[in-house]
């Protein structure tokens, strides 16, 4: 039977003998967790925030990176019927605050000292937090609880007890608060029921071949809604999760952990792919052409690929070669053995997912936003279609609107937005449609396109709608370009803001024999300028003439999570990054108005 809960699901991984239900990375190894373990520390938790006065319907916060303490006070709180607040560890300290107080957290778990040390300071501000609490070796000199000290003070009150109480808890009881990452403003509290993520639990494994025997690779934050239903899934199906505490290690931890599966968002699969060409470009000119020449085989088998089968005939052959003499070693930097991957977030560029498909690597892409769960559609292993991210999953509803909306509809889709009915009610209508944001359509097999955001579609100064979203996917696949937001709307013309690939552009300089001293002064050269003009007209090729792009710059700085142009889900923050350097916007094009009037009056 399905499970109603995520208290049954608790329940069910409680009852197995699995000695590494869970792999914690500790002093540079992975240390497995049984499940009876695992099971006994949820229970002791449970006994002593119950102690501390935690009842049914509180708020519970938890700030902390990935490992074993994430479901253990995530399974404490739901048996509890409390209601677990994820916030994001990468958070300045008054986000944070803002979400805590917002929710209205009883209680709030932390991993990190400094995290701990802001919230500290903006204590005067959540008046209703009882009692923090620091995990692992966080908090040391600060008036806080510890985690260690409520699960060796209280002892295992036995399966029954907590049985009793987490049964008492049904589908329709608030599981948790999760609030989005915030692109265009202050995030708001998603409202999700314990049957909204079990029903997407169940859709999601009907679909998905998630197996007993696999490991899988827990990287994606779990305060973000993919990663924390994922993992979920495998949970219920007995996978071990073998937990990563920082994405700047992953490279390491793929070939440490070998893992089966992981899912990610698109920045990591891109990130592989710079990675690799930066490899081979940086080697001899035989191992080059050899790399091109197995993409391009790789290329002419993707029908193959996607079908799961072993193309015959000289293609066959070539095939082998390729995958013997380059794509095993692809294969070989995410452990050797991974089945496959999922991707969501964000659209995943055709180019990235044509490249490691090419390679034997298995990209399975799917959509969803928190507000359902979050999954609502992915491709299958019996039907993929590169460019897409779908079919609905079984018991979801999809339609287009007459605007090109993606309306939703299904168990999975949330209660609202905590305390903004007014919001809720923009955003589920009378007949529980939810208005997703999304632009899409549909291909000839029902599988889902999407094809931008809603609010972010650009309207230049003739009326004209632009999708940016495609356009900067097409910049980004340039191995020279890290972001690209385009800039336009109420604009005669399209522009672009550059962000270089630092690392990759550092590599072709010094090819040129050139060292890199200060990037404002690399830059500004014209070789530089040169190579970014390229790449920008490759693009625009592609392109009706009102969207190509008539002007663009180069930013000397990288995004960042901390600098504020990128949410902890690594999407680019439009709005603030055109607020930020509106200054050189209106530059660009009073830049680009000159030129055109003086190429005017030279005819």
């Amino acid at each position: 039977m399905p499970i109603r809960t995520l208290n049954e699901l608790f329940l069910e991984v409680a009852g197995r003998d699995q000695p590494d239900c869970v792999l914690d990375q500790r002093e540079g190894a992975f240390r497995p967790l049984s499940a009876g373990e695992l099971a006994s520390r949820v229970r002791r938790l449970h006994r002593a925030m119950q102690a501390v006065g935690v009842e049914r319907g509180d708020r519970i916060a938890l700030m902390a990176d990935n490992g074993s303490h994430w479901p253990i006070v995530d399974f404490a709180t739901l048996s509890l019927g409390a209601v677990l607040t994820p916030v994001y560890p990468s958070l300045s300290a008054e986000d944070a605050a803002f979400i805590i107080a917002d929710c209205g957290a009883k209680m709030v778990f932390v991993q990190s000292t400094e995290n701990l040390r802001g919230l500290l300071e903006q204590r005067d501000d959540l008046p209703e937090v009882e009692r923090f609490v620091a995990i692992g070796g966080a908090g040391e000199g600060l008036p806080v609880g510890h985690l260690e000290d409520l699960l060796e003070g209280s002892e295992d009150p036995g399966e029954e007890a907590v049985e009793q109480r987490a049964r008492e808890i049904g589908p329709d009881d608030l599981a948790t608060l999760i609030y989005t990452s915030g692109t265009t403003g202050r995030p708001k509290g998603v409202m999700l029921t314990h049957g909204n993520i079990a029903s997407n639990v169940s859709a999601a494994l009907k679909v998905m071949d998630f197996r007993g025997e696999y490991t899988a690779l827990s990287f994606l934050p779990l305060s973000h809604s993919f990663e924390r239903t994922v993992d979920y899934c495998y949970f219920e199906r007995g996978v071990t999760i073998a937990y990563v505490e920082s994405v700047e290690t992953l490279s390491d931890d793929l070939t440490a952990v070998r893992p089966h599966v992981f899912v990610s968002v698109p920045r990591v699969y891109d990130k592989a792919l710079t990675r690799i060409r930066s490899t081979v470009a940086a080697a001899g000119r035989l191992e080059q052409r050899l790399f091109a020449w197995a993409e391009s085989v790789g290329r002419q088998a993707l029908a193959h690929r996607l079908a799961r089968r072993t193309p015959g005939g000289w293609l066959g052959l070539r095939l082998a070669i390729a995958d013997r003499l380059v794509f095993r070693q692809i294969r070989q930097r995410f452990g050797g053995r991974l089945e496959f991957a999922v991707s969501g977030g964000a659209p995943l560029a055709k180019e990235v997912a044509e490249f490691f498909w090419g390679a034997g690597i298995r990209i399975y892409e799917g959509y969803g936003l928190t507000e359902t769960s979050p999954i609502l559609t992915v491709n299958r292993f019996d039907s993929v279609r590169l460019g897409t991210v779908g079919p609905a999953i079984p018991g979801v509803e999809l339609r287009i609107a007459e605007d090109g909306e993606i309306l939703a509809r299904g168990p999975n889709v949330m209660l609202g937005y905590y305390g903004l009915p007014d919001d809720t009610a923009a955003a589920i209508d009378q007949d529980g449609w939810f208005h997703t944001g999304d632009i899409g359509r549909f291909d000839d097999a029902w599988h889902l396109e999407i094809t931008d955001r809603k609010k972010e579609i650009l309207v230049n100064a003739y009326g004209k709608n632009i999708a940016p979203t495609p356009i900067e996917q097409s910049l980004e696949s340039s191995q020279y370009i890290a972001h690209a937001v385009l800039i336009g709307d109420e604009r005669k013309f399209v522009s672009a803001l550059l962000v270089p690939n630092f690392e990759r552009l550092r590599a072709w300089l010094e090819k040129r024999d050139r060292t890199v001293d200060d990037w404002e002064e690399a830059l500004e050269e014209e070789a530089v300028i040169d190579l970014y003009r390229g790449e920008v007209e490759r693009v625009n090729e592609e392109l009706s003439d009102y969207e190509t792009i008539k002007a663009w710059d180069l930013l000397t700085d990288e995004f960042t999570i901390e600098g504020g142009e990128l949410t902890p889900t690594q999407k680019v923050k439009r709005r603030v990054v055109r607020e930020r350097h509106s200054d050189l916007i209106d530059r660009m094009y009073e830049r680009a108005a000159a030129e055109y009037a003086a190429k005017g009056a030279e005819r």
